[in-house]
């Protein structure tokens, strides 16, 4: 283990020598190599007269044969760029829709016969690979068949996957295609390794993920009721605007104001969910593309990235629990570096990444000899199921049992360390070897990055090499802004670049574990993908969550954003950045634009007259010089990539310029070089003085340039940490996590996607990722008050997505659904307003409606079905049920009236007065052991308004019961109407009232609530009878008509 490295102002500075692991290169894509295909990233070939296989005439979009005849037999059977539906070529099968006229000789290339291969045939139809390593397929042979065997993992572990009766199903299926395309006969069925060999080479030339398109008959009666609702709400609103209550014409009017309000919210939050869309992922693909025998690994390197502040609220044992699961992740060990931010500087937290990374040492290979899941052992071993089951090797029991005891000490070794952390020493802390603690001042202290892990650290009991873990705490001075979170990780990633560089980055919170090993995998099924990874800035996942109870009171799992409205914006260009759980591309967070893809070329036609040059042939002309012109240039210039608007050099795999060129300046180069290089120079206002950390920016592929010093990035990644190196830079503004909202993550996903970036929703079936939430009332209220603020300051910056960036390539879906994040908490104004009308219409006699109509009831009828059938049919198509819709609907409402309002109020004071107000938690009392915390009780300033809501209207439907009591049965009709508005406000705050209530002894909130109402009605009418009062007989008396 390499010793602490800090500042230059430490007593004693500590260099350590590190070894990089070797960073391979991803797959050549279209740009540097002509014959690749464009869909799966393979050489094209060559036809049967050896020239270039052409599947599209129209447009030319390069795509080889096998995709070609997979898009003609599985697909749309049309070319990806021009959509021009392919023409059949000779020796291939016949489809659908193709035409009749065909060649004669052609005729006996429809069911050919696969001739088997020797094994003197197979040595010269071997795989072939290029000079520069890259993989390339077979070519294609007239006879249909594929030559060479399959590299990638052993072809028995690919079989393990699958049963024997499985396995002979799928290659079934998959010869039934073949014989049905003609590229198999009926007749061969004795090489059944070769069948296994072709059916799997087949396979890894597929997409590695596809669209799984929601079924027609759930998604077209829900878009047509969703125009039908707007219908209905214009005529509605038109209703209530035109029929005003002119007894109440103040409440009438902050009705309709809310009524409006709400519609414009609806449509916000509605029409980004026209196009939900899900994804399915294939692993296999993945590795028999990336990890073939005998080859190396060409999986792309990731870095992730741990954060966390105050290991005295978030406990060390959880962050090692997440660390844990990333050292064990499976992927290779050489290619995962995991970065733990220590924004808090504290020595807990370090001597806990000592105890992890000694305790990994056993746990890593423990995990991966006998697959466990998930990967984190507090998690792991709290599971309530059987964990005998899938597991054959007679040694597991054994194994697990040891492995427990050592978790159990393990966590003893933590609580002591918590245990002496409680009580800081009068000195500060000391480390082992008797040096102050340099982050004794949590608010000046320099620097500090610690390794851990890696190629040249300590091994696990096996004898295997472990990930590279890395401690890494950012330098903190008097007087700096430091920008809370998101100047944390903007720090991780530039230690990341100049430690390790990988071109894939996975961001999780300190208490989200990754709860499937294979997450990584998931996320590189997009981002490998040689056509659309080049183009998407992020894969987000989906947040799920532990320790919730199984009601989910305050809806804390937040079922129908991540399962509805996240497939919605998937549909459109992209889900929004959540702050956790999310595998970044490096480039998209540097400030670059994607790669524009390349346009279609105009359809020109030679039969014009040559009379007509100067209409159709002169401009033809004057196109191919000016190409050819680009072309020239093209040669002097390398590569350009765009960065917010303007042209920077941008090589892949090596840097384009030596570290010294940087430094020293533009001696020595000509005239073309020179603008170059200046252009070189504007990287360090953008990116801070480290030449360095600007070569590694220039590395498409990711890695480490050649011949570098591990001590010497050690130091310069000392130095990208420092308090002033944001300063006078793009950091914060352009590049990285951007700054000037708590809810950085939003506000860093919308700049990405104004760039053109598109960004992915996957949701594997074994959830990726899961963390803790809060799950008492007033720890929830504040968590979504955060988030509502952040909302809030948005609104109010010049990001704000209703007038930022509208010449850019943002679309206009996916600007409404930016909008309706930032806008969502004002909706608390007019939410507060309506929850109180009700119970004044109840004390006060009078009503927003004035007397129906029955064309009036026609029109709340179908407002109030169309709402209905609207919940339905999104359930349907989403799978969220109907308990997580309703638990979300009434959280809404509690959120509204309460944390989203203090949000509103509390933005405004801090951005337009500078004003920072805090609102306070104090606890009071916790019994139950088993989710104890959700009865716990904490007093907040945030319980006032609901509580005062419920108050309001309960006293309102008892008094509006008596008045219709005290007044007769011609009273009772308008009391309905009233009664339902009233019943409506305290249905949806009845989790609130019931964490309000606490426990109560165990009696059931709602029986306090309906005993309370009941035992006020009766008693009115009790009042109301007087049963026990005798009743008055003797004569009637009358007036007498003089004034006495």
């Amino acid at each position: 283990m390499a010793g602490l490295v800090t500042g230059p102002d430490t007593r004693k500075e500590l260099h350590s020598s590190h070894g990089t692991s070797d960073h391979e290169n991803r797959p050549p894509t279209s740009q540097s190599v002509s014959k690749i295909c464009r869909v799966c990233g393979d050489e094209i070939g060559y036809k049967e007269d050896g020239s270039l296989f052409v599947a599209c005439h129209e447009c030319g979009f390069p795509v080889c044969r096998p995709c070609y005849d997979y898009e003609r037999s599985e697909g749309h059977q049309s070319c990806p760029q021009c959509n021009a539906r392919y023409k059949r070529q000779k020796g291939c099968p016949r489809v659908a829709g193709d035409e009749d006229n065909f060649d004669a000789d052609d005729f006996d290339d429809e069911f050919p016969i696969k001739s088997g291969l020797g094994d003197s045939d197979r040595q010269h139809a071997v795989i072939n690979h290029s000079e520069n390593g890259d993989y390339n397929h077979p070519q294609w042979h007239p006879t249909g068949s594929f030559a060479g065997s399959v590299a990638g993992k052993d072809f028995e572990g690919e079989r393990e996957a699958y049963s024997n009766a499985e396995w002979k199903e799928r290659v079934e299926k998959w010869k039934v295609r073949q014989e049905k395309r003609g590229l198999v006969s009926k007749d061969d069925g004795n090489n059944d390794q070769g069948d296994d060999d072709d059916f799997l080479l087949a396979e890894a030339r597929q997409p590695m993920w596809r669209k799984i398109p929601i079924p027609s008959s759930k998604i077209s009666p829900y878009r047509i009721v969703i125009v039908l609702r707007l219908f209905i709400l214009a005529f509605f609103l038109r209703f209530r605007i035109l029929t005003p209550a002119n007894d109440a014409y103040p409440l009438w009017l902050i009705s309709v104001i809310c009524e409006t309000w709400f519609a414009f919210s609806w449509i916000l939050d509605q029409f980004p969910k026209w196009c939900p869309t899900t994804r399915e992922t294939y692993l296999d693909r993945l590795s028999m593309r990336f990890e073939r025998e005998g080859e190396p690994n060409r999986l792309a390197p990731v870095d992730v990235y741990v954060s966390t502040v105050d290991p005295l609220k978030e406990p060390p044992i959880i962050t090692a629990n997440t660390v844990l699961s990333i050292l064990a992740v499976d992927y290779p060990v050489d290619k995962v570096s995991c970065y733990v931010s220590d924004d808090g500087a504290s020595m807990l937290l370090f001597d806990t990444l000592s105890e992890t990374a000694e305790f990994a040492r056993v746990w890593v290979p423990f995990c991966k000899k006998y697959s466990v899941e998930p990967r984190a052992p507090e998690f792991y071993f709290s599971q309530k199921i059987d964990y005998l089951k899938d597991k054959v090797l007679p040694t597991f029991v054994k194994d697990r049992r040891a492995m427990k005891r050592e978790y159990e000490e393990f966590k003893v070794r933590i609580n002591a360390l918590v245990a002496k952390a409680q009580k800081k020493p009068e000195d500060g802390w000391v480390m082992q070897d008797g040096t102050p603690w340099p982050g004794n001042n949590t608010r000046d202290h320099p620097g500090m990055i610690q390794v851990y892990l890696g190629s040249e650290g300590a091994l696990d009991v096996e004898g295997k090499e472990l990930p590279r873990l890395v401690y890494v705490s950012r330098e903190k001075r008097p007087g700096y802004q430091h920008h809370k979170k998101a100047g944390a990780m903007n720090a991780m990633v530039r230690v990341s670049a100049v430690l390790t560089n990988a071109p894939f980055m996975l961001n999780l919170d300190c208490d989200h574990y990754i709860n499937n090993s294979k997450a990584i995998r998931e996320a590189m099924c997009f981002l490998m993908d040689p056509q659309f990874g080049k183009k998407l800035c992020y894969v987000q996942f989906p947040q799920r969550f532990d320790g919730i109870d199984r009601h989910d009171r305050y809806a804390n799992r937040n079922i129908v954003f991540f399962d509805i409205n996240m497939k919605g914006l998937d549909g459109i260009q992209g889900p929004v950045y959540v702050g956790t759980g999310c595998v970044f591309n490096r480039p998209a967070l540097y400030g670059y634009d994607p790669p524009v893809s390349e346009k279609r070329p105009k359809m020109t036609c030679d039969c014009w007259p040559s009379w007509c040059c100067c209409c159709c042939g002169g401009s033809r002309k004057s196109k191919s010089k000016k190409k050819g012109e680009r072309s020239l240039l093209g040669r002097l210039y390398p590569k350009k990539k765009k960065m917010m608007g303007k042209s920077y050099m941008k090589k892949g795999s090596e840097p384009m310029f030596e570290l010294e060129d940087i430094e020293e300046g533009l001696e020595g180069y000509d005239e073309l070089e020179k603008s170059s290089l200046m252009s070189q120079k504007n990287f360090e206002k953008r990116f801070g003085q480290s030449p360095v950390f600007i070569a590694s920016t220039l590395m498409e592929d990711g890695g480490l340039p050649e011949g570098t010093n591990q001590a010497s990035l050690i130091k310069e990644a000392i130095h990208v940490i420092s308090c002033g190196y944001e300063e006078k830079t793009e950091w914060g503004k352009e590049i990285g996590w951007i700054y000037g909202s708590v809810t950085e993550d939003i506000l860093t996903g919308f700049k990405m996607h104004c760039r053109g970036w598109k960004s992915v929703y996957c949701m594997p079936k074994r959830a990726a990722f899961k963390g803790s939430a809060p799950i008492n009332l007033s720890d929830r209220l504040h968590q979504v008050l955060r988030w509502a603020l952040g909302s809030v300051e948005i609104f109010l910056s010049r990001h704000c997505p209703l007038w930022y960036a509208y010449g850019g390539k943002l679309k206009w879906l996916e600007r409404l659904a930016y909008i309706n994040t930032i806008v969502y908490p004002f909706t608390s104004i007019p939410l507060l307003a309506y929850c109180t009308i009700p119970a004044v219409c109840l004390l006060t006699g009078k009503f927003i409606i004035p007397t129906l109509t029955n064309l009036a009831s026609v029109y709340f009828m179908a407002l109030f079905l169309s709402i209905i059938v609207t919940g339905v049919l999104e359930l349907r198509w989403s799978g969220v049920s109907i308990e997580d819709w309703w638990r979300n609907e009434q959280f809404w409402v509690i959120g509204g009236v309460s944390a989203h309002l203090f949000a509103v109020f509390q933005g405004l004071l801090k951005v337009l007065a500078g004003v920072d107000t805090n609102f306070t938690v104090t606890s009071k009392a916790a019994e139950d052991a088993e989710f104890g915390e959700l009865y716990l009780f904490k007093w907040t300033t945030l319980l006032i308004p609901p509580t005062t809501l419920i108050i309001m209207n309960m006293v309102g439907v008892v008094a509006g019961v008596s008045d219709a009591i005290n007044n007769g049965y011609g009273s009772w009709g308008p009391l309905f109407g009233k009664l339902f508005f009233a019943f409506w406000v305290i249905v949806h705050l009845y989790p609130f009232l019931k964490g309000l209530m606490g426990r109560q002894n165990r009696t059931p909130t709602i029986v306090v609530l309906w005993s309370v109402l009941l035992a006020s009605i009766f008693s009115l009418i009790w009042v109301r009878i007087d049963p026990f009062l005798p009743k008055q007989s003797g004569p009637t008396l009358k007036q007498c008509g003089v004034e006495c």
